[in-house]
């Protein structure tokens, strides 16, 4: 089964959905992605995604223009005044993967008052007028803990690489790992760096912080640094612990080397960065009336020992393995939320 197929299953085990059509009720609306931030390969792969998918519904005439917008730095206030342009430039609906859930609160509730549709996914805003598309952050990061559990009943010390400093979905992913602790005190956080879902930047906070570590039977990872946290541990000459890794495809090619190799076992866990489609998909039906929840929540993406290979070989070089989202996807996931 493939990753599309599973994850759709996942949504909408028992939906029916009649035929959809896209209205040319939208073929004048104008959409804008707000994205506050594109340095690493996950987001690449979310716009590399937004463009392919709204390039086509432009193409035929679903909606008039789906122009996507990065801001030079994570920055909330930067991200904010972004949203304010967006609103004076005439967009219709604005899709937006925010860089806080609260501070953009008053730029959002700007774009809503003037009648404009606000989407927010991965990164969400918390603003009750937009619509929200969410993975369970925190059910990711606890699973890895329960993952480990499994592998290793003993225990042991564990190292923790957290993302950009804050932004809600670091938080909500440390929160699900500190749970997962919690219920499994055999493990033990012995130290946290932030890799900002990178691995350049994973690479040389690890390496910063081994001297100072005992031995780690496990990293735990947000997306991004299991292949930085690979080399950091090997150019230290110390055990590769257990990395859970994020998806990535350098992080699953080094996987599978490690496996043929020497057996090596762990698990992969991310948000496919096609969430960003979804996104878009939800924020045309909202502006061709139809009646969408304000939450809506979509599983993550889990890569196993026994699928490995099979994920490795549909993810692009450099890329991210990733689900792209059609209108027929979009609703059912509608659909499955009603």
């Amino acid at each position: 089964m493939t990753i599309k197929r599973m994850l759709l299953a996942s949504i909408a085990i028992a939906c029916v959905t009649a035929p959809v059509s896209a209205s040319a009720e939208t073929a004048d609306k104008k959409i804008a992605l707000s994205n506050n931030y594109a340095g690493n390969s996950w987001r690449q792969a979310m716009l590399t995604s937004w463009d392919k998918i709204t390039k086509d519904a432009v193409s035929q005439g679903i909606v008039a223009a789906a122009d996507p917008f990065t801001t030079a730095e994570n920055q909330a206030t930067e991200q904010a005044a972004q949203i304010q342009n967006l609103i004076l430039q005439g967009y219709d609906a604005i899709v937006i993967n925010a860089a806080s859930p609260t501070a953009l609160n008053g730029a959002v509730k700007e774009a809503c008052d003037a009648g404009i549709v606000v989407v927010s996914f991965d990164g969400i805003v918390t603003e009750p007028c937009a619509w929200r598309i969410a993975v369970d952050f925190k059910a990711m990061g606890e699973s890895q803990i329960e993952y480990l559990a499994e592998k290793m009943p003993d225990g042991g010390n564990l190292l923790e690489i957290r993302g950009l400093a804050g932004v809600s979905v670091d938080d909500e992913i440390h929160a699900g790992i500190q749970a997962g602790v919690e219920k499994h005190p055999q493990f033990k956080i012995a130290g946290s760096v932030n890799g900002d879902w990178a691995q350049d930047v994973a690479q040389r906070a690890v390496a910063g912080i081994l001297p100072s570590l005992p031995e780690i039977k496990a990293v735990v990872t947000q997306g991004g640094d299991g292949y930085g946290a690979a080399q950091a541990f090997a150019a230290a000459d110390r055990p590769i612990p257990t990395i859970v890794m994020g998806n990535r495809e350098d992080e699953l090619r080094w996987w599978k080397e490690q496996k043929d190799a020497n057996g090596y076992e762990t698990m992969s866990v991310s948000i496919a960065p096609g969430v960003s489609t979804l996104a878009f998909w939800v924020a045309q039906q909202i502006l061709d009336g139809q009646d969408v929840k304000k939450e809506l929540v979509v599983p993550f993406l889990r890569i196993d020992q026994d699928n490995l290979e099979a994920n490795l070989e549909t993810t692009e070089a450099g890329g991210v393995a990733n689900v792209e989202y059609s209108l027929e996807d979009a609703q059912k996931v509608i659909d499955a939320a009603m």
